[in-house]
């Protein structure tokens, strides 16, 4: 908050504060707009879609109620309130929301821990869970938190998954054989119980059971267009009437009540129960989400649509709260029903709310008929849903391709076997994060030349590297996290090359910087300074340079150091490095500018370690050799080391050219009391002839501070041949 100098608060702030709120207000009034431009045209084909999404929702609805071990009624009621509240307040034209396999078996196993299933305290803790679900994904929603389902791995929701698959099917095991086992989400205490009471086993309802397994099967690999589940539980309940199975002890549903969602009252200042919930919760709003932003998505990537993850939040937190207050329990976002949706032509989100107008018709219709659907026929499909939930194709291509992903993949499907599911899904998150965190803590940094077009940079490999300027690439941000390793790698290539007094780093895929990258990058100018280099900066970001520009960094650095040319290589070149040194002791050609060259072996009598720095070198400026060659009494020999044709093109008169790969084996004729002053460009070729010039110890030797350039611009004659 920021105040005025008097204490009183800016008007900036409530214009802040005023737009927020109409961001807010926007979230919560979005059926209006949707309506408001809703056409006649779109109505027969989203009633067509609805009513096909109907069929898929009615018999998964009561599936997936049986996995939370609720009754069949509570799904129907989740699946017509989500389906309507969702598509209203959501974002995505296709995203249908309602009972899930995979937050279904996370309801389970955060409410067996509060009561025991099929008991009136178990079904008001399923509504209250859906409360608390929804609360925080609307809370995320309106805090503009839709970002963070990002950092959850796709690796996270498969390896989930593919752990509830398995789940799924050995809880619905005691249904197949109709053995009493108490519910559990724990695969040991599971199959234990199912070992000890396997003796219990019931043949008529196991054979009812596969059938509806062939059949299913059947019907979704050969007739893949018709209602497999659908189909399979009308099957199995015609065949119960007609055999008149249960009275040979085949369980069935029995009557589903024929009446609207009703309002049910919950315990919700129960701070009790508010503890127990309260992890569990976490965990299904998280899958929840994932599974509703990654079907929105996998959807809209085929259909075009923009996604507001925001507003999916509150869609997806007001699709739960409202099912909770009317008897269902907490609702996500389904692939399978979005796809179907998609697939039959719905154009906007009224083909999911007809979708659940359409199975609340069905529930008051057709509700009796229940009373003939087997346990063991649900339990069938949900065995061939639950194959189906471990994807064994999407796992393999994970296995093949990341090391990373197939680790979190891995620890995420045991940990959700193995360890009570709400800490799974969490440790699956945590471990996500991690990953990510560690990715982006340890940014490509890789020394690189250009390649052997000279049209982009890559790595070296055997080639060699500029002795003089080395080149860094770093890919990532440079953020407190990440600054220790860039730090770390250019400091190595710095020791590996020890004659490099200059670098460049090319930031183009630098994105952020914060105040530590700032700091790291003082420290690394700091250290090439001492040696008498230099650091220079290419293709820097605006926001990075505005953040170095606030930090006053870009004058430490100097502006003229922060380069964006197109050929920022060839600027460094005739600006910076040394071309004696290019010539004489180098024999390599990294750079395009260096084919050019004349490269030279007379180097090859200098010491290895070679260094101008070691040397005194005495400078003349261009006005104090003009005095000099205008008094007779003094005997000059001036020395131009350039190449002839620079020399042909202008020279100071009276000079004489001698090439700079001349002077290691040949002196000139000269008597002991001339001085000799070095000539070249800008002083930098002349400077390296007063360390290889062999008449050093004979003569005053000079350099002209600035070479012919320096001459030029104080206005003195030039000779031209």
């Amino acid at each position: 908050m920021k105040a005025s100098p008097d204490g009183s608060i800016k008007p900036g702030f409530w214009a802040a504060i005023k737009d927020r709120h109409q961001e807010d207000s926007a979230f919560l009034l979005h059926p209006v707009g949707m309506l408001k431009n809703y056409t006649l045209a779109n109505l027969r084909p989203d009633m067509v879609a609805g009513l096909t999404v109907a069929v898929v929702l009615l018999p998964q609805a009561i599936a997936y109620a049986m996995i939370a071990e609720l009754p069949p009624e509570v799904g129907l009621y989740a699946a017509v309130v989500g389906a309507i509240v969702g598509a209203l307040w959501g974002s995505s034209l296709h995203l249908h929301t309602g009972p899930t396999n995979a937050s279904s078996l996370l309801v389970l196993a955060s409410l067996v821990t509060v009561a025991q299933p099929g008991t009136p305290e178990f079904i008001a803790a399923a509504g209250y869970l859906a409360v608390l679900v929804g609360i925080i994904k609307l809370v995320m929603g309106l805090a503009r938190l839709g970002v963070l389902v990002n950092f959850v791995a796709d690796s996270v929701v498969v390896g989930f998954t593919a752990g509830a698959g398995i789940l799924i099917s050995l809880n619905q095991l005691k249904h197949l054989f109709r053995i009493e086992l108490p519910a559990s989400p724990e695969i040991i205490l599971t199959i234990q119980a199912l070992v000890a009471s396997i003796d219990q086993l019931h043949q008529p309802t196991l054979y009812l059971g596969l059938g509806t397994i062939v059949l299913v099967a059947c019907l979704r690999r050969f007739l893949s267009k018709f209602p497999a589940a659908l189909m399979g539980m009308i099957a199995a309940s015609i065949i119960v009437w007609l055999l008149k199975l249960e009275t040979q002890g085949v369980e069935v549903l029995g009557a589903i009540p024929r009446s609207l969602p009703p309002l049910t009252s919950l315990p919700l200042l129960s701070p009790d129960l508010l503890w127990k919930l309260t992890a569990g919760a976490l965990a299904v709003s998280a899958i929840g989400l994932v599974e509703a932003m990654s079907s929105a998505r996998n959807v809209a990537a085929k259909s075009g649509q923009h996604l507001n993850s925001n507003q999916e939040f509150v869609g997806q937190g007001l699709a739960s709260i409202v099912t909770g207050f009317f008897s269902g329990y907490a609702v996500s976002g389904s692939f399978t029903r979005s796809a179907i949706n998609y697939e039959a032509g719905g154009r906007t989100p009224l083909a999911n709310v007809f979708s659940g107008l359409f199975v609340l018709a069905f529930m008051l219709v057709f509700a009796p008929l229940a009373v003939y659907l087997p346990r063991a026929a649900l339990a069938g499909v949900l065995l061939v849903t639950a194959f189906g939930m471990v994807d064994r194709r999407e796992m393999k291509k994970i296995l093949y391709t990341s090391r990373g992903d197939s680790s979190v993949m891995i620890s995420t499907m045991f940990a959700t076997v193995l360890l009570p599911l709400e800490f799974a899904v969490l440790a699956g998150m945590l471990v996500s994060f991690a990953r990510y965190l560690i990715k982006t803590s340890t940014p490509t940094v890789e020394a690189v030349v250009p390649d052997q077009r000279f049209l982009r940079f890559e790595l070296p490999g055997r080639r060699a590297v500029c002795p003089q300027l080395g080149i860094i690439r770093v890919e990532g941000s440079l953020y407190f996290g990440a600054v220790h390793h860039v730090e770390k790698m250019i400091h190595q290539n710095q020791e590996a090359n020890p004659r490099q007094k200059f670098l460049l780093l090319r930031l183009q895929m630098v994105d952020h910087c914060d105040v530590s990258g700032i700091h790291m990058l003082g420290g690394v100018v700091a250290s090439y300074r001492r040696r008498g280099g230099d650091v220079f900066l290419d293709g820097v970001r605006p926001k990075v340079i505005d953040m170095m520009h606030l930090y006053g960094f870009d004058e430490v650095l100097g502006y003229r150091n922060i380069l964006n040319e197109e050929d920022t290589i060839s600027y460094l070149f005739h600006k910076l490095l040394h071309p004696g040194f290019c010539v004489y002791e180098c024999q390599e050609r990294v750079f395009a500018e260096c084919q050019a060259l004349p490269k030279d072996d007379h180097a090859a009598n200098l010491p290895e370690d070679t260094d101008l720095s070691d040397h005194e070198i005495e400078q003349i400026n261009p006005t104090a050799l003009k005095l000099i060659m205008e008094d007779p009494e003094d005997e000059l020999f001036l020395i131009d080391v350039r190449e002839p044709t620079e020399y042909r093109k202008w020279h100071i008169p009276g000079s004489v050219n001698m090439p700079l790969r001349n002077l290691v084996d040949y002196v000139p004729v000269m008597t002991t009391d001339q001085s000799v002053v070095f000539v070249s460009r800008i002083g930098r070729r002349s400077t390296l002839a007063l360390v290889v010039f062999p008449g050093c110890d004979t003569h005053r030797v000079f350099n002209l501070k600035g070479g012919m350039l320096a001459w030029e611009a104080a206005g003195f004659p030039l000779a031209v041949e």
